[in-house]
């Protein structure tokens, strides 16, 4: 573009000189010529500048890891000038990281039409990610002018997090939601309240349990099996605060693998028929969220809200807070998931926190990196999860 400028400018400067020299009207109209080209030019590109609308769109607004999702730049050009070549300039960065990724995108833009150019990405980490075209910069066709258009044009898409299939035990207690009872459909309990199945006596089976009614008419026993409550008072809370001293390449995975702990031991209890709650810090609603999970519906509309939480200066709540303010807590099970190895919640959660089972679960970034507050506290499960490693890190854990 500048060799253009200049090109013309010695050009404009030669005719100049010519027609100073030569009194023919031939040297003032190749004169006036070169020197109106330029003018019409930017007239050109400009007028197409102002005609020129340009809108960023997802088809989606999520998609899975490591897949590519198509992302469309839209441009309706209502001029009747074309441009020959357009620059796109596209940033994306992901909201657990600030580290800003862009390349640049060519395309023709015809005049009087609308038209679509779609690209992909994709990511290997979970989060939301910001897709902006920073700027389009068209020409004219001499490539004398640019100008900018489609500046800060924007959208997001949530990458979703992966569940990973983690082993261990879910214990039934007598602790029971009594405003909300939930039954098992596959194991029989001893819940009086409502019957799991009926079926024939076996040595040993309490006599209260027999059907007399029933049995009469059959002209043998029948047996009473009860139920299994499983909407028992079980939370998992994710501290998703940022504490430490991490370089932006190690955000990332962290969170990454702070969020998938949590749909790992979700999925978990939801294939052990436990109801449970899921307790996060919602940055947009400026307060803690809970969610009740009784299935993968559940889990998957309290994870889409989870990652559409995330503001971009990554700012979370003190879980103390959520403590204050829920004051005491009764609970089957109760399991934390932090990146924080060393802090004073963990005092909170064993003095104030009335439950069976207490779990937390601390990403490290290796096995190299050890628990050191493992054995700190009697009544909590120290268990190190290490990041990309969820599967194997969480193994014969206790619910």
């Amino acid at each position: 573009m500048l060799v253009m400028k200049i090109f013309f400018a010695v050009l404009i400067l030669i005719c100049a000189v010519f027609y100073i020299m030569y009194l023919w009207d031939f040297s003032l109209i190749l004169l006036i010529i070169i020197a109106a080209v330029p003018v019409l030019m930017f007239i050109t590109a400009y007028i197409t500048k102002k005609m020129i609308s340009v809108e960023l769109t997802s088809k989606e607004d999520s998609a899975a890891k490591h897949e590519n999702f198509p992302i469309q730049i839209n441009i309706s050009n209502r001029s009747i000038f074309p441009v020959g070549k357009a620059e796109a300039h596209i940033e994306y960065y992901n909201v657990f990281n600030n580290e800003i990724n862009s390349f640049e995108l060519m395309m023709p833009v015809q005049p009087l039409n609308s038209q679509s150019v779609t690209f992909l990405i994709s990511s290997h980490y979970c989060g939301m990610i910001h897709i902006k075209c920073a700027y389009i910069n068209i020409y004219d066709p001499l490539k004398i002018f640019r100008f900018k258009i489609g500046k800060n044009i924007n959208t997001e898409i949530a990458v979703l997090p992966e569940g990973h299939e983690i082993t261990g035990e879910v214990s039934y207690t007598d602790r029971v939601n009594e405003e909300s009872s939930v039954f098992s459909e596959h194991k029989p309990g001893d819940d009086p309240s409502e019957v799991f199945d009926l079926r024939g006596y076996h040595p040993g089976d309490k006599l209260n349990r027999i059907h007399w009614k029933l049995s009469s008419k059959k002209d043998e026993f029948i047996v009473k099996d009860y139920s299994l409550p499983v909407d028992t008072p079980c939370t998992i809370f994710l501290d998703m605060k940022n504490y430490g001293n991490n370089s932006n390449r190690m955000i990332l995975p962290v969170f990454d693998t702070l969020v998938e702990t949590l749909v790992s031991v979700s999925q978990f209890m939801i294939e052990n028929e436990r109801v449970h709650n899921v307790v996060f810090f919602n940055a947009k609603r400026s307060r803690f969220s809970e969610h009740i999970i009784n299935d993968a519906d559940d889990l998957s509309a309290a994870v889409h809200e989870l990652v559409f939480s995330v503001k971009d200066n990554l700012f979370c709540q003190e879980p103390r807070m959520y403590f204050i303010e829920k004051g005491e807590l009764s609970l089957s099970s109760f399991t934390f998931i932090s990146s924080q190895p060393d802090s004073p919640v963990f005092e909170h959660i064993e003095e104030n926190i009335d439950a069976d089972i207490k779990n937390a679960l601390i990403v490290l970034p290796s096995p190299e990196k050890k628990l050191t507050s493992a054995g700190a506290y009697s009544e909590i499960n120290m268990i190190p999860v290490y990041m990309g490693r969820i599967s194997s890190s969480v193994k014969d854990i206790e619910l």
